[in-house]
């Protein structure tokens, strides 16, 4: 079962390739995702690994979290899911 990191404090140079290859070490890694900002197109300074097991991911969360990446201290936790968005509908008139 795959399992959801999330890597915070991400430097702005860190791209995904970097990102999946600092995490390599300690499993396969399904993917690896720097969120983006979509009207600028730059990193927002975090992201989301996924890796194949939970074993991996336990052993990356303990290894890499207040680890130095790219130049920044970085936050690796489980990632918790996005909570459901209230849908609020306006009358326009």
């Amino acid at each position: 079962m795959n399992k959801k990191i999330y890597v915070g404090n991400l430097s702005y140079g860190t791209n995904e390739d970097s990102l999946r290859d600092a995490f390599a070490q300690f499993g396969n890694v399904e993917t690896a995702n720097i969120v983006v900002d979509r009207d600028s197109g730059r990193s927002k300074g975090f992201g989301f690994v996924e890796m194949e097991t939970e074993e991996g991911a336990a052993a990356a969360i303990n290894a890499m979290n207040g680890k130095e990446l790219d130049g920044r201290v970085i936050k690796v936790n489980e990632a918790n899911d996005k909570p459901a968005r209230k849908r609020e509908f306006r009358n326009r008139w």
